[in-house]
């Protein structure tokens, strides 16, 4: 079965790697150096590990990093389950499954997130009398909207996967439900592990919305610190440095997950 699928080889994007890396460092140079030529009074002093204020600063700011992480790992977690549940249905014989698909990807992609989390966390209270805690509600949202394009991905991915492993799977008797478990997903996910990493690395970074309604991840604690402190460039400058690198991260992550899965399906 696995000898009638073709492996691919896969081709470094010019862009990938250690250039991009250092193109990013040389941005952030430049930008450095023109923030130097102004007359603006820097007051890194808040955020000095050598300073003991600077140092609480940091302990405040780097402590919504866990919130972060977990909100967005629980949201994809959820969202992915969705969009497979939608891609499934997406591709069902029945006519009120497509159409359940295709109104759900239609509707949530056309509201904005920002305003979903709002809504969630306002407005279910109000319609169901379902009260949601910050938490809750913000992975609840981001699921919802991130679940739409997740649809799509997956959909995508099944509908890639070879003819010729449904009818070999069929001739060794696999049901149906067996069929999409060891033949059709597997084959799915390893086409699509780039897209579902980029919806990781979105799910990251629309995270920071959640802040609007208290939860207190990277943004929040920037927020607040800026109120305190009001040394806006400074500390937000240190909140794009944050992002950067937890991106940065993911990135690299997603990339080592996809070479593996690519050594195991040439074996």
């Amino acid at each position: 079965m696995a000898g009638s699928l073709t492996q691919v080889p896969t081709r470094r994007l010019p862009l990938e790697g250690a250039p991009a890396r250092a193109l990013v460092l040389i941005a952030l140079a430049l930008v450095l150096a023109g923030c130097a030529r102004t007359d603006y009074t820097w007051g890194w002093y808040v955020l000095d590990p050598t300073h003991p204020k600077g140092g609480a600063h940091l302990r405040f700011l780097l402590s919504g990093l866990w919130a972060t992480i977990s909100i967005a790992s629980c949201a994809l977690l959820v969202s992915v389950v969705l969009g497979v549940a939608l891609a499934v249905a997406g591709l069902s014989r029945h006519r009120l499954l497509r159409a359940v698909n295709r109104v759900y990807v239609e509707v949530f992609r056309a509201i904005p997130l920002l305003v979903l989390l709002l809504w969630v966390y306002y407005g279910l209270p109000v319609v169901l009398g379902l009260s949601l805690g910050v938490f809750a509600a913000g992975v609840l949202s981001l699921a919802l909207s991130d679940a739409a394009f997740e649809a799509e991905v997956f959909r995508a991915g099944i509908q890639s996967v070879p003819c010729g492993q449904l009818e070999a799977a069929e001739t060794l008797g696999l049901s149906g439900g067996q069929k999409f478990r060891y033949v059709v997903l597997p084959q799915a996910i390893r086409s699509i592990l780039p897209a579902l990493g980029n919806q990781f690395v979105y799910v990251l970074k629309m995270s920071s919305l959640v802040s609007v309604i208290g939860f207190q991840e990277l943004t929040r604690r920037a927020n607040e610190l800026n109120v305190t402190e009001y040394r806006p460039l400074e500390i937000y400058t240190f909140l794009v440095v944050e992002y950067l690198v937890l991106i940065l991260i993911a990135s690299w992550l997603v990339r080592r997950l996809e070479a593996r899965m690519a050594r195991g399906g040439a074996r």
